[in-house]
Parts: structure tokens; sequence; C-alpha cells
């Protein structure tokens, strides 16, 4: 009895802990004024702060905590939440003095030497003026964006000041974003394939050509799981190459390293491989989202241009240091592999929708069709068709999708309520060079990310990045596209531990490996890859993307 209640306590502490954390994050902003921040953004750095502490200790599944966010959203910062349901801002008619461009307001108007002023019932907007005196409980103010009769906001600590609250609807309809569309075609094209064995078979046909020598059938198990991987699961990749790499090594001797090789490389190419294409890994759906808000866009195949130079340098890096770490003993090793292709009516329609869908991705620069559109070709042909039926429909991984939604909706009202600009502005980011900064974000990303979910990493760190791009704190060499793909890159490449990723979790499952083996190896990856993403963040990914 005592045994079990050791097992269970740290389970149940973790659980306590998160709880207790989320919910003192939530509260501090409710009774902790924060000079320049917004109520809204009061509200939402309470959201941020209980979704941080939920994402990071998991009291409650992760898919839950974006259901959370976007419920509080709803609830605390929409147009039709009982907050802003009936308000209006409070409004004072500006009185000029007798010195000229001189003005007098009520000093409840003034918040470090800003002002707001009204531009509707409900909205208003935020100028610079310089103050000359105060009196009385009023200020005496100059700017010449100010005139006789111009209405300012007479309280700054409002509900509504500095902020315009956004329709229930925004955020709902993440739901609906054209990045969750595109995942939910990637997600119905691999369960498709699954089905219809196209992944096993296509596995079988790419692995005949590397022979027999121990190095080349890794390598071929490596460019296989990546190549997948970019167009599905990581998760789901790894779980079904697994399955081609355990009856490999049940033929090769318990103390030949061949075996730890076999174990660490299809996790390590599934994580590398996702960064290939938009829908390979979530933290690249997040990066595309963040920049389509500002409008910037990064096609299927620019993606795919700026991010498959990068994983075969990391793949073709990473084997080289396994070879080095884990030198076979076995010289040779004959593959049985049969492929036999489907051939029935259901499963030449996949491989047409297949083959047709993923060919627009990669050319969406030159027929013009966003990738989101692109996606419902498969979601529509293949229920139309009945390729995939309701029982396929219903074990997708939609927890995926509201848990990429959450942190869509979490990066909207970070940016429109202000907090994002708020939490990097007491730095002096101007000062640091771009390098710098992209070395920065790389490296937070990239150890969060061995911690968190890569995908909760993201969603934490890209609205900062993007508020420094927008405000202009970052100076002007500061491109907010380089730096968002530098941090999606920095996440994906996060694989120093058994949590760090559910790939790394399944390749510890098959015993061939320890802990020890991972962090090695995982931590020599991510500093490489680091470095070689800010190489190509330097040299090679301006040309491309601005």
């Amino acid at each position: 009895m005592r045994t079990k209640e050791k097992q269970r306590f740290p389970a149940w502490t973790k659980t306590a802990v998160g709880l207790t954390l989320g919910i003192i994050g939530f509260c501090i902003p409710l009774f902790v004024h924060f000079d320049g921040l917004s109520f809204a953004g009061h509200l939402t750095l309470g959201i941020f702060l209980v979704a941080a502490a939920f994402w990071m200790l998991e009291p409650i599944p992760i898919y839950a905590t974006s259901m959370l966010v976007i419920f509080l959203q709803i609830v605390l910062l929409s147009t039709q939440g009982p907050l802003y349901q009936n308000a209006e801002l409070p409004s004072y008619t500006v009185e000029q003095t007798a010195q000229e461009e001189v003005w007098r307001i009520p000093d409840s108007a003034l918040q470090n030497n800003t002002v707001f002023l009204r531009t509707g019932a409900r909205s208003s907007e935020e100028i610079q003026i310089e103050v000359v005196e105060t009196e009385n409980g009023f200020v005496f103010v100059r700017s010449d964006e100010i005139s006789s009769g111009t209405e300012i906001v007479s309280d700054v600590n409002h509900i509504l000041t500095g902020y315009t609250p956004a329709s229930y609807t925004v955020f709902m309809g993440t739901l609906a974003s054209p990045i969750i569309i595109l995942f939910l075609g990637g997600f119905m094209l691999a369960a498709a394939a699954v089905k219809y064995n196209l992944d096993k078979n296509l596995t079988n046909v790419l692995l005949k050509p590397f022979g027999e020598k121990p190095m080349f059938i890794i390598l071929g198990l490596m460019l296989v799981t990546a190549v997948l991987s970019a167009f599905m699961s990581n998760t789901a990749t790894t779980a079904m190459m697994m399955t081609v790499a355990i009856p490999i090594a049940l033929q090769v001797s318990k103390e030949d390293k061949f075996r730890i090789m076999l174990a660490l490389s299809i996790p390590i190419a599934a994580n590398l491989g996702g960064m290939a294409t938009p829908i390979g890994t979530p933290p690249n759906a997040i990066v595309i989202s963040a920049l389509n808000a500002q409008g910037e866009s990064i096609a299927f195949g620019t993606w795919m241009l700026i991010a498959v130079p990068l994983v075969l340098v990391m793949l073709l890096s990473a084997w080289g240091l396994m070879r080095v770490m884990y030198p076979p003993t076995i010289t040779r090793f004959k593959l049985e592999l049969d492929s036999a292709f489907d051939k029935s009516g259901k499963a030449i329609i996949m491989y047409f929708v297949f083959a047709l869908t993923v060919v627009l991705w990669i050319t969406e620069a030159q027929h013009g069709i966003p990738s989101g559109m692109v996606a419902f070709l498969p979601i529509m042909g293949l229920t139309v068709s009945s390729v995939l039926e309701k029982e396929d429909i219903r074990s997708l991984p939609w927890e995926v999708l509201w848990l990429v939604a959450g942190g869509i909706a979490l990066g909207i009202s970070m940016e429109n309520t202000g907090l994002a600009v708020w939490l990097v502005s007491s730095i002096s980011w101007d000062v640091f060079p771009q390098i710098v900064l992209l070395l920065v974000f790389g490296f937070v990303a990239l150890m969060l990310s061995n911690f968190l979910s890569n995908t909760v990493t993201a969603t934490l760190l890209i609205p900062l990045a993007v508020s420094m791009g927008t405000s202009g704190i970052a100076g002007d060499g500061f491109s907010l596209v380089i730096s968002a793909v530098m941090i999606g890159m920095a996440c994906n490449m996060a694989m120093l531990l058994p949590i760090s990723t559910p790939p790394n979790a399944i390749a510890m499952s098959t015993g061939y490996i320890k802990t020890a083996d991972m962090v090695k190896i995982g931590s020599i990856i991510g500093i490489i890859g680091l470095f070689v993403a800010l190489a190509y963040a330097v040299l090679f990914w301006p040309a491309v993307l601005l």
C-alpha cells in the first residue's frame, strides 16, 4: 500500500501545484496594478499566467487549457461579455489656455505622458504629450494632435481605455482559422495514408536503395522518417517507423550500439523533419498564423525552401554524430522488405488526392491558392469519396486543433490589449543587433521546449516577437518574419529529454536507449541546430523572405 501511495503522490502534488500556481497567477493582475498596462491587459495577463502554469505543469490536459483560454477570453474580453457589454468610455472636452498649444486636462486622463483620444463610444487612440505643469487636479499639456473641442478619455483606468473589445466570434473563430483547416487537412491525409498502408509501402520502397550497410540503413530510416513527418504528425510517424525499426533491432546483438542508433535516429528525424513544411508541426502553424495576422504571408513552397536545407543539414549532422558516438559492431544487415500497394478503388482515390494536395501546397507561390484553401481538397475529397468514414474522422487528433486554436486566441488578446508590447517594453532591445536578438530568441525557445511542449513554447514566445516588430521596440534592423521563423525552428530542435517531445517518449519505451543517451545527443544537436539556423537566418533567409 505504501508503495502505491508513493507512486501516486508526485502526480497528485504536480496537479495541486499546477492548479494553485494557475489560480494565483490569474488573480495577481486582478489585485496588483501594473503601470502602463490597460485594464484589459491585466485581464489578459491573468489568462496568460494561468495558461502558462497549466501548460507547464498540466494539472489538466493541455488541450483543456486551450479551451479554458478561449472561454475566459469570451467571458472577460469580448464585446458580448458581462464586463464590456454596456461599457462606454468617459470623455472630457479639452480646454485651451491662454498659452498657445497648451491644453488643460484632468490629471485622471494622464498616464506616463500619454493621453487617449476618444475616437468612439468604445474606442480610443493613444498619443504622446508634453506636460507643462500641474495645478489643482488638472494638468497643462502641450501637443500638436489636440485641438479645441477634442474629446479625450477622462479616466485612464477605465476598462475600455487602451482596448477596443472584440466580438466573441473572433475568439471562437480561431477554431476555423485557415491554420486549423490546414492542420485538419494534414491529419486527414495522414489518417488515409495509414488506413491504406501508403506510409508503410512508401517506407519499404524508399529503404531498398540504401543497401545492407548499417550506417546507410540508418540514413535511409532517417530520411524516410523526415519525409513522412513533414506531412504527418511527428508522433504518428515515429510510432509507425518504430514498427519498422524494432524487427531490425531484434536481429542484432543486445551489445551492439546499432540498437541505440536505431532507437535514436527515428525520433531525431521525426522532430527535424517536422520543420520542413507548415503542417509538419504545430509551432510552424503558430508562426504562420502570427505573421498572417500582421499581413505577412509565407507560402507553403516558400516555407519548404527555407526549411528543407536546414533539415537536410541537421539530418546529416545528426547521422554523423551518431556514427561517432554509437559506432555499430555489425558490418552488414540484409533488410527483408516487401511492399504491396493497395489497388482498390478507394486507395487509388486516396493516392490521387494525396499527390494533388501535396503538389498544390508546394506550388502555392505559382498558382496563388492559399494552403488553407488547398487543405479543403483532402477534407472534401476523402470524405465525399468515403475513403475516410465517420469512425476515421472521430479518431483524428482533434485535441491538437484545440491546442493550436487556444494559442492563436491568446496571441490575439496579447496583441489587442497591449500586453505583448508591455511585456517587452521594459528592455532596451534596440541596443542589441539583430543577430543577438535571433540568438536570444532561439536559445530561450530551445531551452523552454525541452521542458514544455514545443507548441506551448511557440505560443508564449511568438506574440512577444510580434509585439517587438509592430511596436518598433527592437529598432530598425529587427525582422519580424525571420525572428518568428527562428523561434519556430528552435522549438522543433528541442529533443534533450524523453518528455521534450512525444517521439522521444516513444523511443524511450523501446528499452534500447537510456535517458543519458538522449541527453548527450539531444544537447549537441540542439546547440548545433541553433547556430546552423542562426547562420541561415543571417545568410539565406533574408534573400527568400524579405
